[in-house]
This record gives structure tokens, C-alpha cells and sequence, in this order.
């Protein structure tokens, strides 16, 4: 297959105003907390399941960890600046579990708390509205070795940690998301063994599943009854994608359903509805999976929100056939295949779908009724530094504005979709790529922690000017 590079995909993009959004409409870059902070262990942080992960031999990168990271956390103010520099008006970022309760058990660490509100106020000074997630897959070693998400106590831990973190800082900040990505926390740390803790046991990634979706909802009962009367937007974040047929056939139509059910539907259908699909509970079944659902888990899971956090980097394109013409694997299971298509692509090897980004909050909007932000969206690409220092990644910029482009076209096709934030606000720590992968708007050397802003970061903030002013 001839595959298009990512040089041939970027074109030159004027900033312009973008037709169709409101006022209101929130701008925002986002980071998460292992991935940028470092200060891995200071002021009584303990380990995380990443710390962990990183030391195994050939599980990231070159070996690299989040130690030191963008040292965001004897960097915080100068970060904040650039923040405030881009003319965002909101910054997600997340909490880190091990900083806020070392070990994940017992009281606050006053001193991990106190970096946060530091961070706060320096957000409300710049007038940037701070949006907090609560878990971006830093669980503390400690409850690794306890079981982990796959272990029911899992989620009541979680729901004790967010108990600490909004009594300390909900009076402050008013916008919450519970989990990102639990479908990457389930699949990829428990099933696939490619990310924390790198364990491969289906079985025990669904439990997880349950348990993390049980978190969710033990803390959203807390945090929407601590709230009273001070201001609340709840939500959860996951990664969405597309799933569209290669043919219309029965068995493309029906891999589609099986990757629609396992990455959509599993999650969504409880939170909304109170109930997990049953075409994916008979998928599970003809796996020998079972959940572990007790009385009452779907009426805590279902506790109502506010907002749902779209994650979205691209689509797939689906078939119910290997390459070989058969409909089953090798273990009896029904083939679903991920067909590669003639699209552009990132430096992560991931298709550039925009026009699918459209199609998936208009869907999320027809099944689910919840407003909407898209809480992540950006590209990896090889970025090349010039000599004077400036980083014109043209690729980048063109991936911004065409998926915020495909945003404007849901909302002016009835789905509510409130927000856009791009991913990430700087180079950080891409997880098992280590820091081979630069996804930020602003480069970090990391030699020198130097921040430099790229082309599309300047990009970003003009956009989003002429958006306000238009």
C-alpha cells in the first residue's frame, strides 16, 4: 500500500476566524501530570504503576521515565505564563494520586495538595480557567500490588482519593473529570500488557473495566454532593474513536459492532443509561468473561454528569475477515480486523481522520444526549528545529484546523459540543515511546528545559483571537 507521508499532508493555514462557534465556546491545551511534572520523588510523592513500568527492561523507549519529565513542578509558574501567553481561557491538567495520597491510602500530603493550589492560583491570576481530571492512569504502586483495578477495593480507594482532593480544592475549581481513558487504563495496562502495569489477562482488564467505571461513579456521588452550592461541571473523559465498515457485509458490519461495543458502548451505556449492552455482556459470555457486577453498582456508575470529555485522535476502518479469508482467529474468536486506509498519517502511525471526528460527536449526540468537549485532540509529527530556534510544523498547524474545523461542523449539525483543547500544551513524556514522540504546540528541549513556542502554537492563539472577536 502506498501510503501517504505526513510531509504531504501539511499545507499553509492562515489563522482565521472560525464560523459557527459561540461566545462561550471553551479554548484549552491539556496536559497530564506524569507526564509533564517530574519531581517523581519529592515532597513525599510515592510510586506510580508507571515509575514501576518504566524501570521494566523494554518497556519504554530507550528506558526513559517521567523523573524529571518537563519539570513542570519546579516550572509551574513560568508554564502557566505560556498558558496565558496562547489566550486559552481553560487548562486541564491532571492530579497526581501518589503526590495527593502516598500509596493511595491514609490522609492528604499536604504538601502534594499545596502544589496544586499554588497552580491554581496561579491559573486564576492569569484569568485561565483551571479543569481538573482527577486520574490519568498514575495509580499508586501500593494498590498495584493490592490487585489493582482489576480488584473491586480499587475503586473505593479511588472514590477515599477523590474525596481528598475536591475537599481541598472545590471551592476552587469547578470543572471535574473523574477517569481519562479507562478503556487505555483497562485494555492497555491489563489485556495488552503495552502500558502500566503491563499485565496480559483479558479476563482481568474487563474486571477492570467495571472497577474503574465503579470509581467513577463512587466519586461522582461525592464530589456532586460535597459541591452544595459552589459551581460544578462533572464529567468524564474517554477515547473515542470511529468504526466504520470496510464492505457492507454481515461480517464487517458485525466487527464494527463488536469495536463499537468494547470502545464505546461498554462505558457509555452504563454511565448514561444504567445498564451494560447486552450484545457485549454475549460477546463477553462466548469469552468465558463475566463482570463483576453487584446490587446497586449501575445505579452508582449512572450517577448523572454534566459533561462528557471526548478524547479523539482518529477513526478506523473495520473488517470481520483476515487476510488470509478467514472469519475466526486462531483461538475461535470472531475476526476484527483494523484495515489500513490511503490516508495521511502521523508520526504515531495513526491515520488523520477529521471528517470522523465529525461524525463521532454528531453519533455521541444522537445516542447519548450529553453535552460535549473535546478534551483532547493534536499529532505527533518529526518536528525539525531551525537554526534560529523556531519550529514550523505547517503538518501540525493543518491538523489543528482541520479538526476544529470538523468540530464547528457537529455544532452547526446540532451536536452540542461546548469546548475544544489541544493536545498538549508542550512535548511531555509520550508514555512506552518515552519522549520519541513530541505531541505539544510548544517545544521542550529537554536538555535545557527550554519552552519554545512552535508555528502552531501561534497558530492556535491567533485562531482562537480572531474566533473571540469575530
Amino acid at each position: 500500500m502506498n501510503l501517504v507521508t505526513p510531509q504531504a499532508y501539511a499545507r499553509s493555514v492562515a489563522p482565521q476566524a472560525v464560523t459557527g462557534l459561540p461566545a462561550d465556546f471553551r479554548w484549552g491545551v491539556a496536559t497530564a501530570a506524569y507526564q509533564i511534572e517530574g519531581a517523581a520523588a519529592e515532597d513525599g510523592r510515592t510510586a506510580s504503576i508507571w515509575d514501576t513500568y518504566c524501570r521494566v527492561p523494554g518497556a519504554v523507549v530507550r528506558g526513559e521515565n517521567g523523573d524529571v519529565a518537563c519539570d513542570h513542578y519546579h516550572r509551574m509558574p513560568e508554564d502557566v505564563q505560556l498558558i496565558a501567553d496562547l489566550g486559552v481561557d481553560t487548562y486541564r491538567f491532571s492530579l497526581a494520586w501518589p503526590r495527593i495520597q502516598p500509596g493511595g491510602r491514609g490522609p492528604a500530603n499536604q504538601k502534594g495538595l499545596d502544589f496544586y493550589k499554588r497552580l491554581v492560583d496561579e491559573l486564576d491570576a492569569k484569568g485561565v480557567t483551571p479543569w481538573i481530571t482527577l486520574y490519568h492512569w498514575d495509580l499508586p504502586q501500593e494498590l498495584e500490588d493490592a490487585g489493582g483495578w482489576p480488584v473491586r477495593d480499587t475503586a473505593y480507594r479511588f472514590a477515599e482519593y477523590a474525596r481528598l482532593a475536591y475537599d481541598a480544592l472545590g471551592d476552587r475549581v469547578a470543572h471535574w473529570t473523574t477517569l481519562n481513558e479507562p478503556w487505555c487504563s483497562a485494555m492497555l495496562g491489563y489485556a495488552y500488557g503495552v502500558q502500566a502495569p503491563g499485565r496480559k489477562n483479558f479476563g482481568e482488564a474487563l474486571h477492570a473495566v467495571h472497577h474503574l467505571l465503579l470509581g467513577h461513579g463512587l466519586a461522582s456521588q461525592y464530589v456532586r454532593g460535597a459541591a452544595g452550592g459552589n459551581p460544578l461541571e462533572l464529567g468524564i473523559t474517554l477515547n473515542l474513536g470511529t468504526a466504520t465498515p470496510e464492505t457492507g457485509s454481515e461480517a464487517d458490519r458485525e466487527a464494527c459492532r463488536r469495536a463499537d461495543g468494547l470502545g464505546r458502548r461498554l462505558y457509555l451505556d452504563p454511565i448514561v443509561h444504567g445498564s451494560y449492552p447486552e450484545d457485549v455482556l454475549a460477546d463477553l459470555a462466548a469469552a468465558d468473561v463475566e463482570l463483576p457486577v453487584r446490587e446497586g453498582d449501575l445505579e452508582i456508575i449512572s450517577t448523572p454528569l454534566d459533561v462528557l470529555g471526548v478524547n479523539f485522535y482518529r477513526g478506523t476502518l473495520f473488517s470481520g475477515v483476515s487476510e488470509d479469508g478467514s472469519t475466526v482467529d486462531p483461538e475461535g474468536r470472531p475476526v476484527t480486523r483494523a484495515v489500513p486506509r490511503d490516508l495521511p498519517r502521523t508520526a504515531m502511525d495513526w491515520e488523520i481522520t477529521p471528517d470522523e471526528l465529525t461524525d463521532l460527536l454528531l453519533g455521541l449526540e444522537d445516542d447519548y444526549h450529553l453535552p460535549t468537549v473535546v478534551t483532547e485532540n493534536g499529532a505527533a509529527f518529526d518536528d525539525t528545529v531551525a537554526e534560529d530556534g523556531a519550529v514550523h510544523d505547517e503538518d501540525r498547524t493543518t491538523y489543528l484546523a482541520d479538526h476544529i474545523a470538523a468540530v464547528a461542523a457537529a455544532r452547526a449539525q446540532g451536536a452540542d459540543v461546548r469546548g475544544y483543547f489541544a493536545w498538549s500544551l508542550m512535548d511531555n513524556f509520550e508514555w512506552s515511546y518515552g519522549y520519541d514522540k513530541r505531541f505539544g504546540i510548544v517545544r521542550v528541549d529537554y536538555d535545557t528545559q527550554v519552552r519554545t513556542l512552535k508555528d502552531s502554537a501561534k497558530w492556535y492563539r491567533d485562531t482562537i483571537n480572531l474566533t473571540r472577536n469575530s
